[in-house]
């Protein structure tokens, strides 16, 4: 099993949900996050006055997958939320050990 992290921009996690949802993938959690990366935040003016924004508005999902899925479920990620800008955000995979479903106890991949 697998675990996948996506860090991606506010506006695309609807693109991604559904994206996700017609791939057959319908767990996930969803996170807001902050942060930046190579862009560094950004500056934008209010009343006149320029401010730093250090940390942007990011969404953060979570989808556990069985190994057979896992390219699926990144080449999804990749296809929808792309822009091609810069702060598109990261995907991050790691193993994952066991799955315990509370309601019935089953472990592993029965419990996703």
């Amino acid at each position: 099993m697998k675990k996948v992290e996506a860090v991606i921009r506010h506006f695309k996690l609807d693109d991604v949900k559904n994206a996700l949802s017609e791939q057959g993938v319908f767990g996930m959690t969803v996170i807001e996050v902050a942060g930046y990366g190579r862009q560094k935040g950004h500056t934008e003016t209010y009343r006149g006055t320029e401010y730093a924004v250090d940390f942007v508005p990011k969404k953060k999902i979570e989808v556990v997958c069985s190994d057979e899925n896992l390219q699926k479920v990144i080449d999804t990620i990749l296809r929808t939320a792309q822009t091609g800008q810069i702060g598109d955000g990261k995907i991050f995979v790691t193993n994952l050990e066991d799955s315990i479903r509370i309601r019935t106890g089953e472990t592993g991949e029965d419990a996703i």
